[in-house]
């Protein structure tokens, strides 16, 4: 039975994105956003790519941080592996095992741990994730340049260090035994989004986009939110339509918005790829102690 949903779950999730990105054909010139693909300046794009890649190392780091406090010390090449392969599995094999399923099933096949911390911590790693692309767009928000914002600039201030006290609350009362962290953990996850944002910002120069800079990063900021819930995969289909309507709120071209998507989504497929090299090569956990003996 758990199988069977498990195939459904994943069928479901493969029509919502085939439907998603039919309906993004029909709405955008194919043709337009071909040529701007063609045409964008491949040294930003392999500028963008570094700093995507620097942002997944310095997610692993803060992923460790987490580990280390459950009494998991994992070296961070042998945790750097694991979460190469968890990108590899949660983009090209959603039908078989997740990425964050398959670090809790190693992690507990090699470490005595509870499973309900494994999962806990896997989980706070995604909502940290998420608690700083709010921030940003909260901050960006309150620089943009929309008249319509005008009254509300105070809310996007004002719920930037609410959103951080509330989450800090999240981890004292049911997670205190990671709240030693919490400072540091956040801070990786600034800098996890800092360089995301800076990829993002390469390749807009890739497409010699140089006004409304704000708003398309406020846009992908918004639309790596939306990709985290599960109802695609990978985020396919559900990151492009975010571009293509918020072009559409803030009055940006919507085939060159929906071009930056469609970079960004290479740039982590190519990235992702790297990990089957680990699914054919079995990972060999090494811990700090045995690194050092």
């Amino acid at each position: 039975m758990a199988k069977l949903n498990k195939k459904v779950a994943t069928g479901l999730k493969v029509l919502i994105s085939a439907v998603l990105i039919y309906f993004i054909l029909t709405k955008i010139n194919v043709e337009e956003i071909k040529e701007i693909l063609v045409k964008s300046n491949p040294v930003y794009l392999f500028g963008g790519a570094i700093f995507f890649i620097i942002s997944k190392v310095i997610a692993a780091v803060r992923l460790n941080l987490y580990f280390h406090q459950l009494s998991i010390p994992l070296t961070h090449k042998s945790n750097l592996k694991l979460y190469l392969l968890g990108m590899f599995y949660n983009l090209f094999l959603p039908g078989g095992i997740g990425g964050d399923a398959y670090k809790g099933y190693i992690l507990k096949k090699n470490f005595d741990v509870p499973t309900k911390k494994i999962v806990s911590v896997l989980v706070l790693d995604r909502l940290g994730g998420l608690l700083l692309l709010f921030i940003y767009a909260c901050a960006l928000l309150s620089f943009l340049d929309l008249e319509s914002l005008n009254g509300f600039r105070w809310m996007f201030i004002s719920a930037i260090p609410l959103s951080v006290a509330v989450f800090w609350f999240l981890n004292k009362r049911f997670f205190n035994y990671v709240l030693p962290i919490f400072w540091n953990t956040t801070i990786l996850s600034a800098l996890v989004q800092l360089a995301q944002l800076i990829s993002i910002w390469f390749i807009l120069f890739a497409l010699k986009i140089e006004l409304n800079q704000i708003a398309y990063l406020i846009i992908f900021l918004v639309s790596s939110i939306v990709a985290v819930v599960p109802l695609t995969l990978g985020g396919i289909g559900s990151r492009e339509v975010t571009f293509f309507y918020g072009a559409q709120l803030l009055g940006l071209d919507q085939n060159i918005s929906v071009g930056v998507s469609v970079l960004f989504f290479l740039i982590t497929a190519i990235v992702s790829l790297a990990g089957v090299w680990y699914h054919f090569k079995k990972i060999t956990l090494e811990s700090i102690e045995t690194s050092k003996q």
